[in-house]
């Protein structure tokens, strides 16, 4: 359940947006570069869904560039995808030039090696990351094994931003915004809602942990505004010591949302990566 909804959405296929009066410059600070790298089925499901999103058919294999506003600023996102079985030179080489990585992890696979090596990459060359948990409307599905594989790899503390609800995945609660949709959302998702409430509890305490030490003196879930968290969630990506995971939208869903804002939110612009390979080309 996203608490963002009724976007202006573009779809572009250049950096700059054409004008009768010739090409609009596009702050570099609003862009974002990011590769989405799993298994390949995976990885192209996501990028098809941008475009049945904006109704464009894609190939499958050029990147996409997305117009998006998320707080009332427009920003251009540029997602190319690269399958996870590529070899290791390859994977290291893509994920070295990024500026973000999103990989994508089946929560129906009970083996992920790939997964911990995207990570450990991603950690050595400074590459900000996120996780997109999918396969969640599988009967194997396990989104909590998927949480504790990045728990077990170096240098990825996961934030879970997201759960799925029910056992046939009925759809996702996004803990960040959860407080403002209280009551109602309390009635909606029913027993969910407590296990929301211990997800949103240790998600605070993670990011809350530097600027609040005693976990006592943290203050009331309810008063926390989203912009905060939003806010110490994104230091704490962008420095690479935590890795904000999401659930895919469900079959029936073509909810693209949630991902983007996060991208938006909380992976770095170009002028925000130190790496001498992150050149600015525009």
């Amino acid at each position: 359940m996203s608490a963002d909804r009724g976007r202006d959405e573009t779809l572009e296929s250049t950096w700059s947006t054409a004008t009768p009066m010739g090409t609009k410059a596009i702050d570099p600070q609003s862009i974002r570069n990011v590769t989405i790298i799993g298994d390949s089925d995976e990885t192209t499901r996501v990028v098809h869904r941008l475009f049945r999103r904006f109704a464009r058919t894609g190939s499958g294999t050029a990147a996409a560039t997305v117009r998006w506003v998320t707080d009332c600023v427009d920003h251009t996102i540029h997602i190319a995808e690269l399958s996870s079985h590529a070899p290791i030179a390859d994977l290291e080489r893509s994920i070295r030039v990024a500026d973000g990585v999103i990989a994508v992890v089946n929560a129906a696979v009970k083996s992920t090696p790939r997964l911990g090596t995207i990570l450990r990459l991603a950690d050595d060359h400074q590459v900000a990351r996120l996780c997109l948990v999918t396969g969640l409307d599988h009967p194997a599905a396990d989104f909590d094994r998927c949480v504790r594989a990045i728990t077990e790899t170096r240098g990825a503390v996961p934030l879970a931003l997201q759960i799925p609800i029910g056992t046939d995945f009925e759809g996702v609660i996004d803990l960040v915004p959860m407080w403002a949709l209280e009551p109602m959302a309390v009635e909606f998702y029913g027993d969910h809602w407590k296990v929301a409430e211990q997800w949103y509890r240790d998600l605070v305490a993670t990011v809350m942990e530097q600027d609040v030490p005693d976990p006592d003196a943290i203050p009331d879930l309810r008063e926390i505004p989203p912009e905060q968290l939003h806010e110490r969630i994104r230091c704490l990506t962008r420095i690479g010591d935590a890795v904000p995971v999401l659930c895919d939208a469900a079959p029936w869903s073509d909810d693209i949302a949630p991902l983007l804002d996060a991208i938006v939110r909380y992976l770095p612009s170009p002028m925000h990566v130190c790496q001498p390979e992150h050149a600015l080309d525009y």
